[in-house]
């Protein structure tokens, strides 16, 4: 099962109250795939889900319709009965049947019921993530009106939605994953919600592990370069005029390194045994390396 059918099926054994039981089905049944007086609709590959799309047609008709199985694995129901599409019209519509008005999600007062039609809409046309691979929540509307109700209502959680066009769909979705995390709990996937927390820890570990890994390589990487800068203009001076035509202090700088190519200038400091900063062996060493170009310029003259 996907993790988006894994949190459809906590959601769905969620205890409700009457109120909420009918906000979820007036959820469900607004978010689906059809609702009008001569079709009502509704496709999805969750039995789970289709069973409470049926709930929610016998809630407010008294009807169970069927459902169908496609070869493919998917749960379909079609109603074409208009006695029963419109008991479930005047259910839905701000004023009743003769309402003239399109479907709209209407006032919500309790916010309660508010979280309980998100759930309806989520569980009849939403999706999430598996928040291994990215943090991605939203909602397929029926219509660009419904898509704007939907968002206001989740605004008023205190969750910022944005809404995206495709293929002619009307899509409220959902990026921060801590906005993900508050629908989720306000839905009542508390479960999955606190999932999503561990697995964003566990990211932002990792992620901290792997910043600090490259910091280190990165230091390696520039600590052995410069090491093999110091050696190479060391190893020259040595060829072209000897260690000893050196001051002292740059002499003993230059034996140490010719003896430890591979340490770190930090390391050659402690090996000094001198009341010498970093910052004043590297100025040792950068001299060393002048005098090395110095030499190099004065074979290229020769040549």
């Amino acid at each position: 099962m996907s993790f988006a059918g894994e949190v459809k099926e906590e959601l769905l054994n969620i205890e409700k109250t009457a109120c909420c039981e009918q906000s979820e089905a007036r959820g469900l049944l607004l978010f689906g795939r059809e609702l009008s007086p001569s079709s009502v609709s509704f496709l999805t590959e969750n039995g789970s889900v289709a069973s409470a799309f049926a709930n929610a047609v016998h809630l407010f008709s008294g009807h169970t319709p069927e459902t169908q199985v496609s070869a493919s694995g998917n749960y379909k129901i079609v109603i074409e009965n208009r006695n029963i599409n419109d008991a479930l019209l005047s259910e839905v519509l701000p004023d009743g049947l003769n309402s003239k008005k399109q479907l709209t999600v209407g006032e919500i007062e309790r916010d309660c019921c508010k979280a309980s039609f998100i759930r309806g809409a989520f569980l009849a046309g939403g999706t999430v993530t598996n928040p291994d691979t990215e943090y991605h929540l939203e909602f397929s509307c029926p219509s660009k009106t419904l898509a704007n109700d939907l968002m206001e209502l989740i605004r008023q959680l205190g969750i910022e939605p944005k809404t995206a066009k495709r293929a002619g769909n009307n899509i409220v979705y959902i990026k921060k994953s801590g906005d993900i995390e508050d629908i989720l709990s306000a839905m009542g996937a508390t479960e999955t919600s606190m999932m999503l927390m561990g697995a964003k820890m566990y990211k932002d570990v990792r992620n901290t592990i792997n910043r600090r890994v490259n910091f280190e390589n990165a230091n390696i990487a520039r600590s052995v370069e410069a090491a093999m800068r110091q050696y190479e203009a060391i190893e020259l001076i040595e060829k072209k005029q000897g260690l000893d035509s050196l001051p002292a202090e740059l002499k003993r700088a230059a034996a140490l390194r010719l003896e430890n190519p591979d340490v770190s200038t930090g390391e050659i400091r402690k090996l000094l045994g001198e009341e010498l900063s970093l910052s004043g062996l590297n100025h040792r060493f950068k001299k060393l390396i002048d005098m090395a170009q110095e030499l190099k310029k004065d074979d290229d003259k020769r040549k």
